[in-house]
């Protein structure tokens, strides 16, 4: 193999797109979309990946001129987009459900920006948001996600992914999944907190000496601290449950 057909100018436009994809889906993904990892490290890794796939790349399908290479390179983004999406919306379970679990436990002031997202989040979301990505590295969801890039080279044409219409219908069942599941996370605490409320309140009919805001609030808080403790292993085991699903709805992307 010579020098000119290595750098001809198909491999030249295949290794960019191969590049966009992978950066694309570091841009999205959970674990490396982590907002304290600085674009030049996600930029450097993305292109270290890329040289080490290039060789497993396929034959480009599609034709060297500036039209279809534009549109090829909006292919690989719109694609780690729609990847990105997927999971994230089965990762935000976890941070849905601390958001619930912040109110009840009158903690929805108390907030902080969460280093996954940037943005402002309750402290119960951000603590379990970062539990959840202890949980996504034990479980090697970071080697999953190469795995899955090296199998979507041969699947998924570079420049060749169109959005589909299940690919819709899933985005959507997926945003009413991440509702109903994190307010199932969140249930205990959530009847537990009315029972509380519904036992202060007759103590306060009964006692009207009862002083709500200095005795109430902090056994509320103990008892939601208690029954966080006791089904955070539940919780993130839900959590895992919902990545592992993430990935096999991945398939049709292909």
């Amino acid at each position: 193999m010579t020098w000119a057909s290595i750098f001809s100018d198909t491999n030249m436009v295949g290794f960019v797109l191969l590049f966009f994809r992978f950066g694309a889906l570091f841009m999205a993904t959970p674990i490396f979309s982590h907002k304290n990892i600085p674009i030049t490290v996600k930029a450097a890794v993305a292109f270290f990946f890329t040289v080490v796939f290039y060789p497993s790349m396929p034959v480009l399908q599609i034709e060297i001129n500036t039209a279809s290479i534009v549109v090829a390179i909006l292919s690989e983004l719109f694609f780690g987009l729609a990847v990105g999406i997927i999971l994230l919306l089965s990762y935000n379970v976890i941070t849905f459900a601390g958001g619930i679990i912040s109110f009840m436990m009158g903690f929805s002031m108390a907030s902080a920006i969460d280093p996954q997202s940037g943005v402002s989040m309750p402290i119960i979301s951000q603590f379990l948001s970062l539990m959840g990505l202890m949980v996504l590295l034990a479980i090697d969801m970071h080697h999953w996600m190469l795995l899955y890039i090296d199998k979507s080279l041969s699947a998924v044409p570079l420049g060749g992914f169109l959005m589909s219409e299940n690919l819709f219908h899933y985005i959507i069942q997926a945003a009413s999944n991440m509702y109903i599941v994190g307010f199932m996370i969140a249930f205990p605490i959530i009847a537990l907190s009315w029972l509380a409320d519904i036992i202060f309140g007759m103590l306060m009919k009964t006692m009207p000496q009862f002083n709500l805001l200095v005795i109430g609030f902090p056994i509320k808080i103990m008892v939601s601290f208690t029954v966080l403790i006791a089904t955070f292993a539940s919780s993130m085991l839900i959590l895992k449950t919902q990545m592992l699903d993430a990935f096999n709805y991945l398939e049709m992307l292909f």
